[in-house]
């Protein structure tokens, strides 16, 4: 006989956790909206946000009537980062590299077909802070989408070359084989670059973080608006990223092996 209660449990936790996933890929829904997009009811929706509510894992926007992520959800987020031993181990480089180049600094990883910011700290030139943790990016047009493509295995960046390339800037590199080629350049240097591809007046840099395996676990960037971060500046900032990478490569396990790096 079919357990209808516990299936029915299962759908609910399967469709509060769409429904949270659907509110941190946008910042604000209404309940309409969710019920359309998770393929229920509006009353099955208002009754998910309702019980999300209670816990704070969402809250309603008195202004907008719309319902977005809850302060739950940072205590969560906040209890696995904490178990991450990776995140662990960068910190404290993170923290070195931000007062050194007094830009905002990244650790992001390869999550399926994007970048995911697991860190940030911000440096001392930053105004206005806008926290990527736990926001998904392009590849192609990222400084540490460029490492993760060209560390990664070769199936896995032949498939990823394969999807289309959002052009977001105009100065977007959406054409596979250019991509391919300057991916090499990043193997050759020990690090990538982009100016203005992901957001126009947004120029980084960043580098490869190895496992005690050896493998490209993550990529250590730093960003800055173009008219401080200019193009002639990214291979000196580029070079304390590689600097702050090896330190937490080292912090991992990893056994660096010493080789000379091109500009």
């Amino acid at each position: 006989m079919r357990d209808t209660k516990n299936t029915g449990s299962i759908q609910s936790v399967r469709r509060a956790m769409n429904l949270l996933e659907l509110l941190a890929d946008n910042e604000e829904l209404g309940v309409t909206e969710l019920g359309r997009r998770l393929g229920v009811h509006k009353a099955t929706a208002s009754r998910l946000v309702s019980t999300l509510a209670e816990r704070g894992l969402v809250e309603r926007n008195p202004a907008t009537e719309k319902y977005r992520l809850g302060f739950g959800v940072i205590h969560l987020a906040g209890a696995a980062l904490a178990g991450l031993d990776l995140v662990r181990q960068a910190r404290p480089v993170l923290e070195e590299l931000a007062e050194r180049t007094r830009e905002t600094v990244n650790l992001a990883v390869l999550d399926g077909d994007a970048v995911l910011h697991l860190d940030q700290i911000s440096g001392k030139h930053t105004v206005v802070s806008v926290s990527w943790v736990g926001r998904r990016t392009p590849l192609h047009c990222t400084s540490n989408g460029k490492v993760l493509l060209a560390y990664g295995d070769e199936p896995t960046r032949e498939r990823l070359l394969a999807l289309p390339l959002e052009r977001r800037t105009p100065n977007t590199i959406v054409d596979p084989e250019r991509l391919r080629a300057l991916l090499v350049e990043v193997r050759t240097r020990g690090y990538a670059q982009t100016v203005e591809e992901l957001e126009e007046g947004l120029n980084a840099v960043a580098a490869p973080v190895h496992a005690a395996s050896g493998e490209v676990v993550a990529a250590v960037s730093v960003s800055g608006p173009a008219f401080r971060l200019r193009p002639v500046e990214l291979p000196r900032v580029a070079r304390l990223a590689m600097d702050a990478a090896g330190a937490i490569s080292r912090r991992m396990g990893y056994a660096e092996r010493r080789q000379s790096v091109g500009g």
